[in-house]
């Protein structure tokens, strides 16, 4: 195949749930199709990446692919027998090993680029270590930090591992009056306010959160929470119970978070695992916010502490609290960490940069 033709890329997503990654690939999707290429999504139909694929314009494909099983397998094998493509890039474990089974059981099957988005520690057994490094022809992180961890610790060939971080709509996150954008959404004008836009998991830190924004002697200054997920009642139980009910606010899923990342004077990121570079944090720099967050995954790649943002250490809510006052109470500091971070984020981790390295693995893999 020649370096200019069109691509044809199969994704497979097991993953039920909804956050970073399945946004990641969907928005890699969009933006290759843009570029001619035929990229499809194969997932199950109960997935909610299912459902929002067609609102990224990605064509998708509902296959029981949601567990390791034979059905799984057969499904896949079927599909990719029936149509071919030039390459499979899978994304959870689940539909990794369907993939790589599937393909193992063809004459002539598509080459396999695995794209891990977290830090999640993976087994080092025999089995694992054929799903990577025989079954698969290239493996994609989302920040250095993963491609190092797995090189380090499961002894995977560093040649055939790329760092990819994800790409941001450079266009789409930019500051905004943050007044008119209280006003428009509801949110009292005049008092700090504190934003985390991130799915309700444990990993993500929401907890301790509540716990920094409860030790503030400042008791104006309010929390606004983006997102849903699992965690969601954990947290509606913490609120009241830490006399946070009137200066926290829980808005659930927004299609579009610009406008809410627009009200805030800072935003925070607690995270204590499974991070690569978290697309809120990109997004957040873009938009000139200080960032507090922690070292974990690969989230050093994007903030450097004291110049982009302030680092604490994870799972420590009194650290936390006693950043986000220094911030909340210097504007200047403020201001200059988040004109920092906007330049930062501008030349790091725009969605063309992403979009031209996928294309470069895509295309390698389809000449090794």
């Amino acid at each position: 195949m020649n370096d200019t033709a069109p691509l044809h890329v199969v994704h497979t997503e097991a993953s039920l749930g909804w956050g970073g990654q399945e946004i990641r690939i969907l928005t890699e999707a969009r933006g290759l199709i843009a570029r001619g290429h035929r990229i499809e999504l194969l997932c199950p139909a109960e997935a909610r990446i299912c459902a929002e694929a067609p609102v990224f314009g990605v064509p998708v494909t509902p296959l029981p692919i949601g567990r390791k099983n034979l059905r799984g397998v057969l499904a896949l094998r079927q599909r990719l027998e029936r149509e071919h493509c030039n390459i499979v890039n899978t994304h959870s474990s689940t539909d990794s090993w369907l993939a790589a089974i599937a393909c193992a059981t063809l004459s002539s099957a598509p080459p396999l680029v695995r794209t891990r988005h977290i830090s999640a520690a993976i087994p080092a057994n025999v089995a694992t270590r054929w799903l990577y490094q025989t079954a698969t022809r290239s493996i994609v992180t989302t920040g250095e930090r993963l491609r190092e961890q797995l090189v380090r610790d499961n002894g995977f060939d560093p040649d055939r591992i790329v760092s990819v971080p994800t790409g941001v709509d450079t266009s789409r996150y930019h500051p905004g009056e943050r007044d008119a954008q209280r006003r428009a959404l509801g949110l009292p004008q005049g008092v700090p306010t504190i934003g985390i836009v991130a799915t309700l998991r444990s990993w993500k830190g929401h907890r301790y959160l509540l716990d920094a924004v409860a030790r503030l002697a400042d008791r104006t200054t309010r929390l606004v929470i983006v997102g849903d997920g699992p965690q969601r009642a954990a947290l509606e139980q913490q609120i009241p119970a830490l006399g946070l009910s009137d200066r926290v606010t829980l808005t659930g899923n927004q299609n579009d978070v610009a406008p809410w990342l627009r009200c805030f004077d800072v935003f925070a990121l607690p995270s204590y695992a499974n991070e690569g570079v978290p697309q809120s944090i990109v997004q957040a720099m873009l938009t000139a916010l200080p960032v507090v967050t922690t070292d974990v995954g690969s989230i050093g790649e994007a903030v450097e502490d004291g110049s982009t943002g302030m680092m604490v250490p994870p799972e420590n809510a009194g650290a936390l609290a006693a950043a986000l006052a220094t911030l909340l109470g210097d504007a200047a500091l403020r201001e200059r960490l988040g004109t920092a971070a906007r330049a930062a984020a501008l030349g790091k981790f725009s969605l063309e940069v992403m979009l031209d390295r996928m294309e470069s693995v895509f295309r390698a893999a389809t000449h090794a």
